[in-house]
């Protein structure tokens, strides 16, 4: 449905909320565009209301009956959403909304104690903090202080600019770093090395007690008795290294 020039004939209908009369073209043989039809109203049905612009026809005084574009709330046509500032606000919510929904498909809680928690960051970001240093080592040294801030195509301040900035793999390893330290920290107050240590000694005293019930039932020689301080402890060691 289009709007009529000034010179042609348009149609003789008037919108029902906002009193204003209709601008478009009539129908071929009628008074009437498509939405003031007698017969019925003919236009394309509008889209879903998750689709559709949020903004009110001024002709109209109904809601806008095309669509926006993802993240965004108003049509490009009509209703602003062309702007360059309205199009970064859209691609931040959409991009806000497809990690939302990441997260609520991938992120299922999983049980897992707190402790566990803090030790699998600890080794998670450590393991974050020697790949950016890794990428850094790797990069000139005039590119973790200076590189392009802005590009603009068009208009008089067009072209490229650089700046004495930090890198962005340099401030990512600043912030990993930091966020190492600080979960390292996490762990050291909540006690969790020295649990660990608690829980080895632990251990060490049940498989000691598991090992002297064994070699009793075994009812070894002298000389087989004689080469338990040598062969067990050395079993032990081999043991403990695979776990660490």
């Amino acid at each position: 449905m289009t709007h009529a020039n000034r010179d042609e004939p348009r149609c003789t209908g008037i919108w029902a909320v906002s009193g204003n009369p209709c601008k478009h073209r009539p129908l071929p043989g009628s008074d009437t565009c498509a939405a003031h039809d007698p017969a019925g109203d003919q236009r394309r049905p509008p889209p879903p209301i998750e689709k559709r612009c949020a903004a009110t026809s001024k002709e109209t005084g109904e809601q806008c009956r095309y669509t926006h574009p993802p993240g965004g709330t108003v049509c490009t046509r009509f209703h602003g959403g062309a702007a360059k500032q309205v199009k970064a606000k859209a691609a931040a919510r959409y991009t806000e909304r497809e990690a939302r929904i990441m997260a609520e498909t991938y992120g299922l809680p999983i049980e897992i104690s707190p402790e566990r928690a803090i030790i699998a960051e600890v080794h998670r970001t450590a393991g974050h903090v020697a790949w950016l240093e890794a990428q850094i080592r790797e990069l000139d040294p005039s590119d973790l202080i200076w590189g392009v801030t802005k590009v603009k195509e068009g208009g008089e301040d067009r072209g490229t600019t650089q700046e004495s900035v930090p890198h962005a793999f340099l401030k990512l390893y600043q912030q990993e770093r930091a966020h190492l330290a600080k979960v390292c920290a996490d762990a050291i107050r909540v006690g969790i090395e020295a649990r660990q240590v608690k829980l080895a000694e632990e251990q060490g005293i049940m498989v000691a007690r598991a090992v002297r019930a064994i070699l009793a039932d075994l009812k070894l020689t002298a000389a087989q008795q004689a080469l338990v301080s040598t062969v067990v402890p050395q079993h032990l060691r081999a043991l403990a290294a695979l776990t660490n």
